[in-house]
């Protein structure tokens, strides 16, 4: 088989981000495509990349319309499960005037977390150039084991591997507990984006450069910090350097992260590069794409629905310059 460019594991859920509240003042939410990891790999499909996903959701309405949208999307579900003793994971979203959002989950458990290493699609795996996750497959068994197994294979087959560790407190049983877990996989991990109130959680220091600097130390290829509206902090062990950001008018800032780590991704991919070769100001650059993709991603509602295509990443870009 020919090999997929970018295949992410992980969550695909539904966000029930709001709406103005209804004419009799009750609150109106509307269903979103969701997940970190999906959102990632809508981004980088809708910029010309072979994407496919691993993962579960429940054999319900929210699950089939999970299944549909990554169809519609251009993303490989040869590797999604659906599982008819578990419900698909709903998140609701609460928006902040300022379009920042804070979350509660129904997720007990979630299809999500049921994901066991016997249905991990090993021929995919070994056939992906990139491996992306992130660490709320790493919340609850079996996913966790089965999220490592594949962090592993994807390795030994060559590929890879991109990580987010994406901290949502009320996941996990206690923050101890989050930090043992999101650190574990650091040392297969090449390339890292984490947002700058996260870094903390992965080393133990709170500054962004300084945390970064570190885990590059630890053997990390490439950190990346987002720091919102302001852009993103690169390092590697060659430096560290700040890439701005893109001026935007934010909507919602759901999957702005993602977008960015899409575009990065992509940029990876595009580069035909093997990882030794990659340099600093190649990150830099892709760092930078990044940072156009998710100021567009911002402008519009919900995640996967608002990821950008590429001729308007690159409008962006040239228009900044001018």
């Amino acid at each position: 088989m020919k090999n997929i460019q970018i295949t992410a594991l992980g969550e695909i859920l539904i966000d029930y981000t709001p709406l103005p509240d209804s004419d009799a003042g009750m609150a109106v939410f509307e269903q979103n495509p969701g997940g970190a990891p999906a959102n990632v790999l809508a981004c980088a499909a809708k910029l010309g990349r072979k994407t496919a996903f691993i993962g579960k959701v429940g054999d319900d309405i929210q699950g089939r319309f999970l299944a549909d949208t990554l169809n519609q999307t251009g993303i490989d579900t040869r590797a999604l499960r659906i599982d008819g003793r578990y419900f698909t994971t709903l998140a609701f979203v609460e928006l902040a005037e300022n379009g920042e959002r804070s979350f509660s989950f129904a997720r007990k458990p979630g299809a999500d977390t049921q994901l066991s290493s016997d249905e991990l699609d090993r021929d995919l795996i070994s056939h992906s150039d990139i491996l992306h996750f992130g660490s709320l497959s790493l919340t609850d068994e079996p996913a966790r084991s089965a999220t490592m197994e594949a962090v592993h294979l994807a390795r030994e087959s060559g590929a890879m591997i991109a990580y987010d560790p994406n901290y949502r407190p009320l996941l996990w049983a206690s923050k101890a507990e989050a930090m043992r877990q999101m650190r574990s996989p650091l040392p297969l991990v090449d390339f890292l984006k984490v947002s700058d109130d996260e870094v903390g959680l992965l080393i133990d220091c709170d500054d962004p450069r300084t945390g970064a600097e570190k885990l590059v130390e630890q053997g990390l290829c490439c950190v990346v910090v987002t720091i919102g509206s302001q852009g993103a902090l690169v390092a590697t062990k060659d430096g560290s350097a700040m890439v701005a950001g893109f001026p935007a008018k934010a909507v919602d800032t759901t999957g702005a992260g993602d977008s960015f780590w899409g575009g990065f991704l992509t940029r990876i991919s595009e580069s035909g590069k093997p990882l030794d070769q990659l340099t600093f100001q190649d990150f830099q650059s892709f760092a930078r794409f990044g940072n156009a993709a998710a100021s567009l991603c911002v402008e519009k509602r919900g995640a996967m629905p608002a990821m950008p295509c590429r001729e308007d990443v690159l409008r962006r870009m040239q228009s900044a310059e001018h």
